[in-house]
């Protein structure tokens, strides 16, 4: 594969210049984020988990390869890093189309020693392999450096510029591995051509894959499940709400007599928003809307 040069943003980039280059090349990367000690307790939170966790069941997945999943329920110290203001800041940017944004998935990647060259995706194909369309992004995902990214340990491969682009053609477009140092983060949306390279070293390459997605589609990760009530119940409401417990669009995500969700979770009785409430994102939901008398909204206060 062809090599090239990826660009890498210091970590006080406005998050405005970070998503348009990733809606520009595919990706981003923002060099030494993650404060050190943080990363320090992550990883001591998560290595029992780790030690636990099986390698991959095929090749895609990885034979020297260990995913470890549940982490906001596990480790404590990722929830930082899922609401860092730097994400945060990208990804609504990025995903702005819709009415709401959704934690997709968190998971720490053990790329061992010996494992070979992920098949290069894109990881829209998640969602059955519906075609989305070149101009709707459905996701924005991040790759923490738990361990610095090398080219001898499996740093992620990237083909930039290859999100509007059919199989044939981006598989010839020049690819360049994300060497990052550890605490950095590699930004990159669902429709690039991207894939974890052959770990050729003696240590471990060992990534936090924290990744978001508009807010209508199905988690990768289900978050109601990996992060059991009684432990969502002490976080706070805005990770909670990244969680999906918030409405994913008019009419999604609503509990028993249209109760909010976050409402019903903490014993509230709420009601979720109206589609006038939610139809300031969607040119067609405002035109919808236009002569619907909207109680929730002529009683709020002006």
């Amino acid at each position: 594969m062809p090599a090239v040069g990826l660009h890498h943003f210091a970590a006080d980039t406005d998050p405005v210049e970070v998503s348009e280059h990733i809606r520009s090349f595919g990706y981003a990367i923002v060099d030494d984020v993650a404060d050190p000690a943080l990363l320090d307790r992550l990883e001591a939170e998560a290595l029992p988990y780790i030690k636990a966790s099986a390698a991959g069941r095929d090749t895609y997945d990885g034979r020297f390869t260990r995913r470890t999943g549940a982490l906001v329920a596990r480790c404590p110290s990722v929830r930082p890093l899922v609401m860092h203001p730097l994400v945060v800041g990208t990804v609504g940017h990025f995903l702005a189309h819709v009415s709401a944004v959704q934690l997709h998935l968190t998971q720490i990647i053990s790329v061992e020693p010996g494992e070979t060259a992920q098949k290069l995706h894109r990881d829209e194909m998640a969602f059955d392999f519906f075609e989305f369309g070149p101009d709707y992004h459905v996701q924005c995902n991040t790759m923490w450096a738990l361990t610095d990214f090398t080219a001898e340990n499996g740093a992620t491969w990237i083909l930039p510029g290859t999100s509007g682009l059919d199989d044939e053609a981006a598989v010839s477009v020049a690819g360049a591995q994300a060497e990052m140092s550890r605490g950095s983060v590699l930004f990159y949306e669902g429709k690039v051509l991207h894939g974890a390279g052959a770990n050729t070293s003696d240590g471990v390459r060992r990534g936090v894959n924290i990744t978001y997605a508009v807010g209508w589609v199905r988690q990768e990760e289900n978050q109601y499940l990996a992060c059991p009530p009684e432990i969502a119940r002490t976080l706070d409401d805005d990770l909670l709400r990244m969680m999906g417990y918030t409405q994913g669009a008019f009419a999604l995500g609503y509990v028993g007599d249209q109760t909010d969700p976050l409402a019903a979770l903490r014993g509230g009785t709420a009601k979720a928003r109206t589609i006038g409430e939610v139809a300031e994102h969607s040119t067609d939901a405002r035109r919808f809307v236009a002569d619907i008398e909207d109680i929730a909204e002529s009683r709020r206060p002006r």
